[in-house]
């Protein structure tokens, strides 16, 4: 075994990463009824009793008197009430909670969806900002709620929640089975202890049989075995402790490209399924892997398919050697069986070669070795071709020529050098030919600079003959260093091929990462992928995903592509199945295209398609992993523009249901206002009419009808349907029209007016423009100190024409400018908080904008007030008055 006992690094850093962070324990049931919210409360209290600050954030006691009888003497943080489609919904004040600081906080049912307007969509979410804020954290969870396997309890129980967590948060977590026997359970669900009658005989004859409770039990029972082995392993690995640590199993099958390697993998999953174990497919990459042709590769490719339909982790460890490539492998995944093949080998092969399974069984000691024998090979022995084994023609013909040349060189030097400097000069061609060309190059080069040596440099010279016997050990010591040289220079050279093929793809996926990682928008990531995929393998690429009623194009690496009929019902079949199709594969293979679904977990998101222009296999087998692996990433990252576009969505439906309720809220109050006024004017007339209540009625009346104007406006605004009508307009006839229409509104105030009679024209839209007037004169006589004077100003400097409208308060506050002009928004603290819907001065800016002008806010600098001001550019002035207000 491998006897590196050094600290992981990587699991040095997941532990620094957790330094701060809160601690979460899961207290985990195989069903509904066996205790779990009973068990957390019965622990949180005997950590109270310790002097742990311990509250309840939320509890779910469904009626339970036992548990709610727990709940007594803990602090209870009041929930959040959120008002939702007319009901209100309590949820886990998270921001109390953050506030109250506790040491812990019991939070019951994990996987709870929280009330839309809740600041996260999910309580585990929720739970995760209590950890990084340093609270820990009890919580309770079903099996069936952990994602990976919702699908499991789904296929028996007939049932699938909605509510998941991912598993992450359950790897992070410790956990707590909690279990009781199914009959006990059962016993319990027909006491009425779980649910109601009614609901509970429902129950008993669906979910809660005997054989579906002892499924779910099991299932409970193996997922926290293996997270505590999972947390285990990352222990000993930031410890750097050896060993396998068998707290649970772990299979390692070691794959080749041999025929028989496909039966191997599915011995391996039958043995795995028996354990209850995961397991993984590794393949040892050695220089030998380089001799492969295209038969090698595709059988290889075709092993690595068949792990991943059967659920195996898959790996590739360059190596030198076989046996050294598994046992680094085997020791740093903590394998506890190892399942090897027994090809028929010669006796002559393992006698130069050795036996893999035969040094596996003696060099590690701490695994089981399951020995399968190997399927025979369906081609006779010797029929394999091996590309390049013998060396090129050009690395001979260089060889000869380099020994030739040191030839030349000793003897020109030959009357100052020694027989034993000439030998010495022969070894640098016979290391040149092993790096350069290999092995056999290599004991060429040693043989033919042995003859050279002895033909040109020993007595008697011009023969093959050695008169000196000293001088048969000079050769064959030359020949034993040219073999060892050749040796050793060979097996860097394939280090360093099999180092530089490994930097190559590692080169390829940070790339490729690098390029999606800058991007947002789907439709140019489906484009960086095809481009940078296409370029990696020199292939037409296209993404396509689903539309009524198919598959479409999403993006392509060019316009040439072509997809028939037959390519369509491949991608078709790919994207419905999740496996690949086309080209290469086991289905529709007449298809010129190769298809591979794009998958997150259970959903397919896309399918990529690769086609080669010059027709044949889009990628060649010994490129599948590289694919593999780029596919991975391109889901990933798929999954995140999908996430972030419905997290935008969402958002803009938290922000449609925040514009609602403040403007249910605003509008109840502001229009109950003048309805007052009304309705009392109204009441008043049966006692006999006056000027003040005809007077009051139309006043109020023609508030009402403001407030309804504007909210007509706004949602003319948002909807897109304002329709211009420009044309030339003279301001001081709009100004004054305006003033004239809000006089009762500005009672009290007087009216300055500062419009020049010579002001150019400005080309707009006179209804729009005068609803912009009026809403800002309201907006000043609202909320302007009683008595003071209202100033209509326009000025014209610099080409611009700057219509303002300032009242005498106490202004805006200083760096808020900006926000009066959002929707239903009212500024506390300045002369914009008085009432009103928050509607006029955002309606004023989007009129504003819709023709071409900006609205500014500001304070006064010579008095305190606000100043409001609609800045008309060059293009909207209709004349240019000469030296107007210079």
């Amino acid at each position: 075994m491998n006897d590196d006992t050094r600290p992981s690094p990587e699991a040095l850093l997941r532990q620094a990463s957790q330094e701060g962070r809160g601690r979460l324990k899961i207290f985990l049931g195989a069903a509904p009824g066996v205790g779990k919210t009973y068990e957390m409360l019965s622990e949180g209290a005997e950590r109270r009793r310790a002097g742990v600050d311990v509250v309840i954030g939320v509890v779910e006691t469904h009626g339970r008197v036992e548990t709610e009888a727990l709940t007594r003497g803990h602090e209870i943080v009041p929930r959040k009430a959120i008002p939702y489609e007319g009901r209100t919904l309590d949820e886990m004040d998270l921001d109390a909670i953050l506030e109250r600081a506790p040491t812990l906080v019991l939070v019951d049912e994990l996987a709870h969806t929280n009330a839309p307007g809740s600041r996260h969509p999910k309580r585990y979410q929720d739970v995760e900002e209590l950890l990084a804020a340093g609270i820990d954290v009890y919580s309770t969870i079903n099996i069936q709620h952990i994602e990976s396997l919702n699908d499991v309890v789904a296929s028996f129980t007939r049932v699938r929640v909605r509510e998941t967590v991912p598993d992450s948060i359950v790897e992070a977590a410790e956990i707590e089975v909690v279990d009781i026997p199914p009959d006990e359970l059962i016993e319990r669900l027909k006491a009425g202890k779980v649910y109601l009658p009614q609901e509970a005989t429902r129950a008993l004859s669906h979910f809660f049989s005997k054989s579906n409770l002892s499924a779910l039990r099991e299932l409970a029972l193996r997922r926290a075995a293996q997270a505590v082995d999972a947390q285990m392993l990352e222990h000993v690995r930031a410890l750097g402790v050896g060993g396998t640590w068998a707290g649970g199993e772990r299979i390692v099958v070691a794959i080749s490209e041999l025929p028989g390697a496909l039966g191997l993998v599915r011995a391996t999953k039958r043995i795995a399924d028996a354990m209850h174990a995961p397991w993984t497919a590794v393949y040892i990459e050695t220089p030998r892997a380089q001799t492969f042709g295209e038969p090698e590769h595709r059988q290889l490719a075709a092993v690595f398919n068949l792990a991943r339909q059967l659920g195996a982790d898959v790996a590739t460890v360059p190596a030198t050697s076989v046996v050294d490539g598994l046992k680094t492998f085997t020791a740093e995944a903590r394998a506890t069986q190892l399942v090897v093949g027994k090809s028929t080998r010669s006796r002559w092969f393992e006698l130069r070669h050795g036996s893999v399974v035969d040094q596996m069984v003696r060099e590690s000691p701490g695994i089981a070795v399951h020995v399968l024998p190997m399927d025979p090979p369906t081609a006779p022995r010797g029929t394999r071709v091996r590309t390049g084994g013998w060396g090129s023609k050009a690395g001979y013909a260089w060889t000869t020529a380099m020994v030739a040349g040191v030839t030349g060189v000793a003897s020109a030097l030959f009357h100052i050098l020694n027989l034993g400097n000439v030998a010495l000069l022969y070894l640098l061609p016979v290391m040149a030919a092993a790096s350069l060309f290999g092995l056999r190059t290599g004991l060429f080069a040693g043989v033919v600079s042995s003859i050279a040596y002895n033909f040109f440099f020993l007595p008697p010279t011009g023969t093959l003959t050695i008169n000196n016997p000293e001088n048969v050990i000079s050769i064959l010591v030359l020949l034993g260093i040219a073999f060892v040289t050749s040796q050793l220079t060979s097996r860097v050279r394939a280090q360093a091929d099999i180092a530089a093929a490994s930097a190559r793809t590692n080169a390829a996926l940070a790339g490729f990462l690098r390029q999606l990682t800058s991007l947002n928008e789907p439709v140019a990531l489906a484009r960086a992928i095809c481009e940078e995929i296409g370029r990696l393998f020199s292939v037409r690429a296209v993404i396509l995903v689903a539309e009524d009623p198919g598959l479409a194009v999403q993006a392509a690496n060019g316009a040439d592509y072509r997809l028939e009929t037959m390519e369509i019902a491949a991608a078709q079949w790919a994207y419905d199945t999740g496996a690949p199709a086309g080209r290469g594969s086991s289905t529709l293979a007449a298809s010129e295209w190769f298809f591979q679904p794009l998958r997150s977990g259970e959903r397919t998101l896309a399918v990529l398609g690769l086609a080669r222009e010059a027709g044949g296999d889009p990628v060649r087998s010994d490129q599948l992993s590289l694919l593999m692996s780029l596919v991975d990433q391109a889901s990933l990252v798929l999954e995140r523009a999908r996430l972030e576009v419905e997290m935008r969505d969402v958002d803009a439906v938290r922000e449609r249901d925040r514009l609602r309720q403040a403007l249910l809220s605003s509008v109840s109050h502001d229009l109950r206002t003048p309805l007052t006024s009304v309705m009392a004017a109204a009441a008043e007339l049966h006692r006999g009419v006056t000027p003040e209540l005809i007077d009051t009625i139309e006043t109020e009346a023609a508030r009402l009808n403001r407030f309804v104007g504007n909210l007509l406006d706004m949602a003319r605004v948002e909807a897109g349907a304002l329709r211009l009508r420009l044309e030339p307009t003279d301001l001081t006839d709009a100004v004054a029209g305006a003033v004239h229409d809000t006089k009762r509104v500005l009672e009290g105030h007087a009216i300055e007016l500062d419009v020049a009679p010579n002001l150019p024209l400005v080309r707009v839209d006179p209804q729009l423009l005068h609803h912009c007037l009026l809403n800002l004169l309201d907006n000043a006589g609202r909320y302007a100190d009683p008595g003071t004077p209202i100033l209509v100003r326009a000025e014209h400097r610099f080409g611009m024409l700057r219509l303002s409208v300032i009242d005498q308060g106490p202004g805006l506050p200083p760096g808020r400018e900006k926000e009066v002009f959002e929707t239903f928004r009212r500024l506390e603290g300045s002369d914009r908080a008085v009432g009103g819907t928050g509607l006029g001065l955002a309606i004023v800016k989007a009129f504003a904008e819709a023709m071409g002008m900006t609205v500014e806010a500001s304070n006064r600098e010579d008095l305190t007030g606000a100043r409001f001001s609609l800045c008309f550019p060059v293009a909207l002035l209709v004349r240019d008055t000469d030296g107007a207000n210079l």
